[in-house]
């Protein structure tokens, strides 16, 4: 009997290393609200033509959590870990909302400035009802009138993003 207790007590001595990867607890640390992150991304339509990328440039670097992005892209990096890549669908109510056609709007082209030549696809600011100025892109042009489309050029898609992350630096550092 007591032969058995002597084995027995250096494997109780060594299982919490173990158990804990030599004593050093994980190196892993997911994402999570308030920390900065450092991403890599594509973004693709859902026929998988592309809008935008970061690859052969800087990262992207945002706090989760802030409202620096948009809710689907901050839910898809939260809880992810450096070097994991993943691809996520973000649905148009989690990216730039669903697209509003009362956001379309048709402006007498004697209401712009005297000496602008208006462009399709042009950035204006414009003024609803309430007083409130935005930016509008001017999609059609007619002999006396222009529309704007104040709707964010990505309203009303589903967007998918393959993210990598490449670093997690822990919120309040």
């Amino acid at each position: 009997m007591k032969k058995l207790l002597l084995l027995c007590i250096p494997i109780i001595m060594i299982s919490p290393f173990l158990l804990t990867g030599c004593g050093g607890g994980s190196d892993t640390q997911a994402a999570k609200d308030g920390d900065t992150v450092s991403v890599h991304y594509t973004g693709t339509f859902e026929d998988g033509t592309q809008f935008d990328s970061s690859y052969g440039k800087s990262p992207l670097t945002f706090v989760i959590g802030s409202g620096q992005m948009i809710a689907g892209f901050d839910n898809a990096v939260r809880g992810m870990t450096v070097g994991e890549i993943k691809t996520i669908t973000i649905p148009p109510e989690e990216a730039y909302g669903e697209y509003r056609p009362e956001l379309v709007v048709v402006i007498d082209l004697d209401e712009f400035p005297e000496g602008t030549k208006p462009a399709i696809g042009q950035q204006v600011p414009i003024q609803n009802n309430a007083g409130q100025q935005f930016m509008a892109r001017i999609v059609k042009i007619g002999t006396s009138s222009v529309t704007v489309d104040a709707n964010h050029e990505l309203a009303g898609k589903s967007l998918i993003f393959e993210i990598e992350l490449v670093s997690i630096t822990p919120g309040g550092q």
